[in-house]
């Protein structure tokens, strides 16, 4: 790290020395008059987004070369409290109502420059129909120009203080970005821009793929060297944190900020190139919380690229997260994507597979909980099965109902204009209607929540109630209703002694496959409202929190209220041998079919990573889990005693990160229910 890396970094992360200049600013009057004027939603969006860019004050401080700070802290809403109540009586409105969570087309941006953007626009108007929403082009003009006026304040600005950046903006007002430094502070302008205009989860993609024309040309030509263009990329990853604290989320740092490293190219060929290894010794020696980094990886990747991300997992950043091309890209066509979009696909916020430039899709519209589905089932069809196979089959039957059911609560979205991110999303401009409307796929993706409790619960009836009946229907079934209250000792034998999932029982594993079969099935040949159709998830999200809190006590030993495992683990309660059983079981299923995306998560003790021996055999476990068809998983680098000091001492460990379920974030900022959630978490010594 130079010294101005190490400079700017002290600055906005250790000191937040750019906070006191952000302003006073009440959205509520900002956001008066939408109403009174009789502006379409369209309209007001337009019009929020170029009263913030006109609002917005340049902030350059010394050592930045990769410009742009936000000083507004907050973003007007776009309708009254009165006007969203009625929108909600009317529609489904998917939780802020903004879109989050697409990636756009960022290339079409850095090759044409915003002079190009705006040419675009006007050749697009001219050749409009009359089928085109009025004041599109009007609206999406003003913001572009809205944009262009900032970036020349910027420049201004820039030569006031002599900041070499000028430059930089004085060349993207002319055309598109000419070197690696230039594309680089186009990106910064447009990722500033899509927060400002009220859009989340803004996801990066595959920079790899699309900012690396920019690096080699600029090598090749002797304009920089590796050296130099290594100290503009981790700049351009420390602009991810300097407003960050703003972005909406859970808790701070679930945001969103990610980008996706490797994979394959749209023919189907490995890549991996110099910026991707590049991006990945910056965040290892950065180490913040953002960007979060995806890897994509299949048999292909060798073992090297594997060693290169458990190196920055062992800085315990929950980072990165791994998808396996040879499941994510066969199921994503078998959902109806075409090939070339399959193999470029991008990773969400957190885990779950869009495609960039053409996926208006909610990937996290809302969940299944496989342990209350199960708890329920069991507690009214256990007395009337006579085996075991008919229990699973009901359990697998309602399964598919409340999948239907869920899908069916939904009805119909209503999200909220973005007219940038309609500027970058593919069609919308030739046709003149805003993302909102749709775009090429827009299809929904259901969570999965407590899988592994289900799986658990039913290999427990399994075994005591069917196997050896030391069990009988009705002492499990009361002890359910009661939360084993006068049954201590059935509790310790299914909270310890029963199979579970992880622990080397094929049992158990066979029935979570079948679970997510069931849940695969109630979503197929179902439509949404938008005409695209339901992807199934082992992923949990928040959920996995707010399910567990109402779920009375299961069969697995789990009493009323306690937490179910995150995402496409193991329960909290498995004592496994150790993370390859886990591995093991956590790939038997077909998860080509549960594609909307949900790690295996797992929790390794900070001593199994701290010789070259130990990298290695790490990835050689992550690279064994994608080999035998795992689709994702996450490694985290935790010690538990560490953590416990950490909530009796927050002073002393401000820059502890954790990785929480699909983002990481700051360990003493986080709320107590996610800090203890995350000090239960198994933690596996040695293997």
């Amino acid at each position: 790290m130079t010294e101005r890396i190490r400079a700017l970094r002290d600055f906005f992360i250790t000191q937040r020395g750019h906070h006191p200049f952000r302003r006073k600013w009440d959205p509520e009057q900002a956001a008066k008059g939408f109403r009174q004027e009789g502006l379409s939603p369209f309209d007001r969006a337009c019009r929020r987004l170029t009263q913030l860019l006109e609002e917005e004050k340049p902030l350059i401080f010394p050592e930045q070369r990769i410009l742009f700070v936000r000083t507004i802290p907050s973003v007007p809403e776009l309708f009254s409290r009165e006007e969203e109540a009625a929108l909600r009586q009317k529609y489904h409105i998917h939780e802020r109502g903004d879109i989050s969570n697409i990636c756009v087309d960022y290339e079409t941006f850095l090759t044409l420059g915003l002079p190009g953007m705006i040419r675009k626009l006007e050749e697009c108007y001219a050749r409009a129909g009359s089928e085109v929403t009025p004041g599109f082009f009007a609206g999406e003009l003003a913001v572009l120009r809205g944009l262009t006026d900032l970036v020349g304040r910027y420049r201004d600005e820039a030569l006031r203080q002599g900041n070499p950046a000028a430059d930089t903006l004085s060349a993207l007002l002319k055309g598109p970005p000419e070197t690696f430094a230039q594309s680089l502070q186009l990106m910064r302008i447009v990722h500033f821009t899509m927060w400002l205009g009220g859009n989340y989860h803004n996801t990066l993609g595959r920079i790899d793929c699309y900012l690396s024309p920019w690096l080699e040309r600029d090598l090749e030509k002797g304009l920089l060297t590796e050296a130099e263009a290594f100290e503009l990329l981790e700049e351009f990853f420390l602009t991810f944190n300097l407003d960050s604290d703003l972005y909406p989320g859970m808790q701070q740092g679930d945001n969103g900020q990610s980008i996706v490293l490797g994979g394959c190219d749209l023919d189907g060929q490995p890549v991996f190139n110099r910026l991707s290894r590049m991006a990945l010794e910056a965040s290892l020696e950065l180490r913040l919380i953002d960007p979060k980094v995806n890897l994509r990886v299949s048999r292909k990747t060798p073992l090297s690229v594997y060693e290169l991300g458990t190196r920055l997992t062992s800085q315990g950043l929950g980072f990165p997260q791994y998808s396996n091309d040879d499941v994510v890209i066969p199921g994503l066509i078998a959902q109806g994507y075409a090939p070339e979009d399959a193999r470029n696909y991008a990773i969400a916020a957190c885990w779950e597979f869009i495609i960039p430039k053409k996926g208006m899709e909610i990937v996290n519209i809302d969940a299944l909980s496989f342990a209350e589905v199960t708890r329920k089932s069991i507690l009214e069809h256990l007395s009337e099965c006579g085996e075991f196979d008919v229990l699973l089959e009901k359990v697998c039957a309602d399964i598919r109902l409340e999948a239907k059911a869920i899908c069916e609560k939904i009805g119909t979205v209503y999200l909220y204009p973005a007219p940038f991110l309609s500027l970058m999303m593919e069609g919308c401009v030739e046709l003149g209607r805003d993302i909102s409307e749709g775009c090429v796929y827009n299809n929904y993706g259901i969570h999965g929540t407590g899988l592994a409790t289900a799986a658990d619960s039913l290999a427990s009836v399994e075994a005591y109630v069917y196997g050896d009946r030391s069990v009988p229907k009705q002492t499990l079934c009361k002890a359910m209703e009661t939360d084993f209250e006068g049954e201590p000792e059935l509790l310790h034998k299914l909270r310890f002694e029963a199979p579970k999932m992880g622990c080397g029982s094929p049992e158990a594993d066979c029935i979570g496959a079948e679970l997510l079969e069931a849940f695969a099935d109630g979503l197929e040949g179902l439509s949404n409202d938008r005409g695209g159709h339901y992807r199934a998830g082992t992923g949990s999200a928040m959920y996995y929190l707010w399910h567990a809190k109402n779920l009375g006590a299961t069969p697995d030993g789990r009493r009323a209220g306690e937490p179910i495992p995150a995402n496409f683990s193991p329960s909290l309660f498995a004592r496994c041998p150790g993370p390859v059983s886990v591995l093991h079981s956590f790939s038997a299923p077909n998860l080509q079919r549960t594609i909307n995306g949900g790690p295996l998560t797992i929790e390794l003790h900070d001593t199994l990573f701290r010789t070259p021996d130990s990298i290695s055999k790490v990835a050689a476990l992550i690279r064994s889990y994608i080999l035998a068809g795992g689709h994702q998983i996450q490694i985290n680098a935790v010690n538990r005693d560490r953590l416990l000091d950490a909530q009796r001492h927050p002073e002393q460990y401000r820059n502890l990160i954790v990785r929480v379920w699909g983002w990481s974030g700051y360990f003493v900022e986080l709320d107590r229910e996610y800090q203890d959630h995350i000090i239960r978490r198994t933690e596996y010594q040695s293997y």
